[in-house]
């Protein structure tokens, strides 16, 4: 039922946008096709429908995913049925709707549904500063208010969809916005699903709070898909005395039903007393096991129970909320998340992180026998959740701190979305390649024939060839080719028919070619935008140049293709020093958004260096921003903007200079040179 009576003006400004094909203004949707309300929801500017998000009228779609990096093998134990834990970098929103589109070959029938947990720490988004594990700024977001509910509200809707009936999910929030969302997930997952808002200790200076309390906590909530359904094994913190105790736990049974008879205790079968049955059933046994609660004593052959232990309530500041181990803003604590990650799976569950930051949530997880899935947009977390995954073993062990963890990672891949490997994309298997084309350009694929000419697929109700660029590699799209298969089909089709093929192969540098009012259109590789295919523009992916943005909140439309910066370097060894001078470094897109050509360094964002490369993995160590090594505004009197001018001169002559203690660098070093778009450029140097 429409709610608000449209007017006479309305009813026919609407009637001209549908016969114009035009996008309805979102008011006029809710009028239209409105959605059942809920007891109380949060109305603002730019809401988007659950109903159009889903079907990507948004503009943000789909996109597969692009492997870089398996690690497997002697190193990285195989699970039993070939899972591999996963490291993505791209858009969270653009990942989530490839999981819940549920197509692509990597994930597909093994995420969706599956997701027993999800813990995210999203920037806040206020727009202010905030201060970070060592008082840096940790998020300066650039989404204020409504704009900021709104990006988080949409990836929340996509994490309901994904969660298992039996999952949870955990958001970090502070002050500013936490109210907002609380409204917002009793919208998504309802209220009644709401299981507790837990306080947590925050990190941080107390510098600059003025006429008011400091700042002491953060805030998580906590939810589940369905309150019914969900597995909650609790979190007991042992007491300063640990006292192991053997608990009765048999009671007078027959001996004729052997479902009370036997347990599956810590992998053994283990049978009761003469004249006794279990008086846990193996759920019990199974939750008290997984809590700490029961170990197993050699000497009696029998379980035994933790007797000095209490439950833990809703108030965290017990642990820490941050840590400073990998020196990322907003780092959370490794303890935060081994209670979150104990409370609601079990060793197997899989556990989805998309706000990944520095990996804390996949090591936890790891550490802890869970199966995980991570996802960032940001190179930094990248390469540092990277790091952290492969040299686990030298981490702290949660039980024992004092100890190291000992144990190599599990099998994982690292991931990319929205940013492809063009030479990587080319050399896929055909079958693969059809895949991966059809969930770019969003095409069903289908083959179908019309008047003996075949088709591979559709794209919304207009036909679909894919350029079979290997079988004919002699040949091209040309005026010829369509009017071949012109001949063949003339009137029979009407409107479009798209033609998908490497950019080298099409030999127009229109984006369509008409012939008897039928366009024949180019979705090229890589991509070159259509706009009038496209409701909403691509936008680009964007690194920060300096480290205090790296939680700023962006997002992607479309796709894009890997276009390697250009980069000269130079290296200069002295008896204390290695040198990496950057003498150009310049990327393929050369003009920025208003069209002004960009100079020599300014689309540099950052250096990622390794200095001790093992010849096989890229280890990060240590990162360079931009905004650290150029010059920029400085607030001393005697430097003026002439001062910084002539400094910025003097490096794009001279070159960009990243000096390393000679001591700490092995025989080789790889360092990678990334640019605002996501682009990286890798060299490796011999040192020794």
């Amino acid at each position: 039922m429409i709610e608000k009576k449209l007017t006479k003006q309305q009813k026919e400004f609407i009637i001209k946008l549908i016969q114009e094909g035009k996008e309805l203004p979102e008011e006029f949707k809710y009028q239209l096709f409105p959605t059942k309300q809920k007891e109380y929801e949060l109305v603002y500017a730019g809401k988007i429908r659950k109903e159009d998000l889903l079907a990507n009228e948004d503009g943000v779609f789909p996109v597969p995913l692009q492997i870089d990096k398996v690690f497997n093998g002697e190193e990285h134990e195989a699970f039993d049925d070939n899972w591999k834990n996963m490291i993505v970098f791209g858009d969270n929103l653009q990942f989530l709707k490839t999981i819940y589109e549920n197509k692509d070959p990597l994930i597909k029938d093994k995420v969706k549904g599956k997701v027993k947990l999800i813990y995210i720490d999203p920037p806040f988004g206020t727009g202010d500063e905030y201060d970070g594990n060592k008082g840096q700024s940790a998020y300066s977001a650039k989404r204020k208010g409504a704009e900021f509910v709104e990006f988080l509200r949409r990836r929340l809707i996509l994490a309901k969809e994904i969660l298992a009936d039996d999952g949870s999910i955990f958001v970090r929030l502070d002050y500013h916005f936490g109210h907002y969302v609380k409204v917002i997930m009793d919208e998504i997952f309802g209220k009644e699903n709401f299981r507790n808002e837990i306080v947590v200790k925050r990190t941080r200076t107390l510098k600059g709070e003025h006429k008011q309390f400091a700042t002491a906590t953060d805030t998580i909530f906590f939810y589940a898909k369905n309150k019914d359904f969900l597995n909650f094994y609790g979190y007991r913190k042992l007491k300063p005395k640990k006292e192991w105790k053997w608990v009765d736990m048999h009671l007078p049974g027959s001996r004729k039903d052997e479902s009370l008879l036997y347990r599956n205790i810590f992998g053994k079968k283990v049978k009761a007393p003469e004249g006794r049955r279990w008086a846990l059933s193996q759920e019990g046994f199974d939750d008290a096991i997984a809590q700490g609660l029961v170990r197993w004593n050699e000497e009696k052959q029998m379980p035994e129970f933790l007797t000095k232990w209490e439950t833990i309530g809703s108030n965290w500041t017990d642990i820490p909320g941050y840590s400073k181990k990998y020196d990322y803003p907003t780092e959370n604590s490794e303890e935060l998340l081994e209670r979150i990650i104990k409370s609601v799976t079990k060793e197997g569950d899989l556990v989805l992180d998309f706000f990944a930051g520095s990996g804390t949530t996949a090591a936890v997880a790891e550490k802890l026998g869970r199966r995980w899935i991570v996802c960032d947009i940001g190179k930094y977390s990248y390469y540092t959740m990277q790091k952290r995954i492969l040299t686990i073993q030298s981490s702290k062990d949660l039980e024992n701190p004092k100890r190291k963890y000992g144990k190599k990672a599990k099998s994982f891949i690292t991931a990319r979305l929205g940013l492809y490997d063009l030479k990587q994309a080319l050399d896929m298997e055909w079958e693969r390649y059809l895949s991966f084309v059809s969930q770019l350009f969003e095409v069903d694929i289908n083959p179908f024939e019309i008047a003996g000419f075949k088709f591979d697929g559709k794209k919304g109700e207009y036909p679909v060839k894919v350029f079979d660029y290997r079988k004919f590699k002699n040949a091209s799209v040309d005026e010829n080719y369509l009017n071949e298969i012109h001949k063949t089909i003339g009137n029979r089709v009407s409107g479009r028919v798209y033609i998908i093929a490497p950019a080298n192969y099409i030999d127009f540098l229109t984006d369509y070619y008409e012939i008897d009012e039928l366009r024949y259109y180019f979705l090229k590789i890589p991509y070159q935008v259509i706009k009038e295919l496209h409701k909403i523009q691509f936008q680009r992916l964007r690194q920060p140049q300096s480290k205090k943005n790296v939680n700023d909140l962006e997002e992607v439309i479309g796709f894009h293709f890997i276009r390697q910066p250009e980069v000269k370097t130079e290296l200069k060894i002295d008896s204390e020093k290695v040198k990496i001078i950057i003498k150009e470094f310049r990327s393929q897109y050369y003009k920025d958004e208003e069209g002004k050509i960009l100079e020599n360094l300014e689309t540099l964002s950052a250096v990622f260096i390794d200095k001790n490369y093992n010849g096989k993995y890229f280890e990060m160590d240590e990162v360079y921003f931009a905004d650290e090594l150029l010059p920029k505004e400085s607030k001393k009197k005697d430097e003026n903007e002439k001062d910084i001018r002539n400094k910025l001169k003097e490096i794009k002559d001279n070159g960009l200079v990243i000096e390393l203690n000679k001591l700490k660098v092995g025989k080789q070093i790889m360092v990678v040179y990334s640019d605002i778009y996501g682009n990286d450029f890798a060299e490796i140097f011999n040192i020794r």
